[in-house]
């Protein structure tokens, strides 16, 4: 991660009473966590800044929040995977009057971010307890502008959130003008991630990639996003905001997708798999 984190010597078990789960303190920002799951870092969050993002993917994830209505303008978004709610405060705090939901399979995780990072009460933000797929099955058609799926179990998103039947539902709950937003994690061959975007976009045609330039040429495993969408995408400014970003970051859209992707077919229940499971020494 690159930051420094408290010494875990102090007693983490008043921090951190779910087993597998470390809440660490972020030496370098006042009043700023790390979230780790079975010691992969999910998430971190500035309880006095919202609006900072310290993980690169997710300030990836959070142009495509920037994009997908004018500034400000409150949205609908509906968040796959809790952790402590970095985007969703992000959304809440740069579009006040946002209306969200979040799902997450594992309650006590839930209980204690409520509990030891709470967010705003103002904030018209709820969370659920429940599997991420059976959940988005259960929304509304055309019922969200941003959907972010950032699920992962340990540090591999089960294979059910990966297929084209899992797509399909987003889509169906995803407005005309919406962007699905999804976190992949990958590295070296980058298959996983070609067959990510192939099923994709089997269901919102329009899709660009980002990640930093190490990643897409497979030198090291980490975080791609992909957006996607019904319509075109404001695809020029979320190239010029992945380029400009502190960790510069490429994407990938057009001709270029088509040969990232190409002999890589849309992936469907019968046949997904896992995320690929990171290097021992990644973390």
């Amino acid at each position: 991660m690159g930051r420094r984190v408290r010494d875990r010597s102090e007693p983490e078990e008043e921090l951190s009473p779910v087993p597998g789960v470390d809440l660490l303190a972020d030496a370098d920002r006042p009043n700023s966590w790390f979230l780790l799951v079975e010691g992969t870092p999910q998430s971190h969050v500035d309880l006095a800044d919202p609006s900072y993002l310290d993980f690169s993917y997710v300030r990836r994830i959070a142009h495509a929040a920037d994009l997908v209505a004018p500034e400000g303008e409150p949205i609908e978004a509906l968040h796959l995977g809790a952790g402590a709610l970095t985007v969703a405060r992000y959304v809440a705090h740069t579009r006040p009057g946002s209306t969200q939901r979040a799902v997450d399979v594992d309650a006590a995780l839930v209980e204690m971010v409520r509990r030891r990072l709470p967010w705003d009460r103002r904030a018209r933000l709820r969370v659920g307890i429940d599997d991420a797929r059976t959940w988005i099955g259960a929304r509304h058609d055309a019922c969200a502008d941003l959907i972010v799926s950032d699920v992962f179990s340990g540090a591999r998103t089960p294979a059910r959130l990966t297929s084209t039947e899992f797509y399909a539902e987003a889509a169906r709950v995803l407005r005309p003008d919406g962007l699905l937003v999804v976190n992949v994690g990958d590295g070296y061959a980058l298959k996983h991630t070609r067959a990510q975007v192939a099923t994709v976009r089997s269901v919102l045609p329009h899709a660009v990639l980002t990640a930093e330039p190490g990643i897409l040429r497979g030198r090291r495993f980490g975080n791609l996003v992909i957006v996607a969408g019904h319509r075109p995408l404001p695809e020029e400014e979320l190239g010029r905001r992945a380029h400009r970003d502190t960790e510069m970051a490429r994407m990938v859209a057009g001709e270029d997708l088509d040969r990232f992707v190409s002999g890589h077919a849309p992936v469907h229940d019968a046949d997904a798999v896992d995320s690929p499971e990171p290097p021992v020494d990644l973390f």
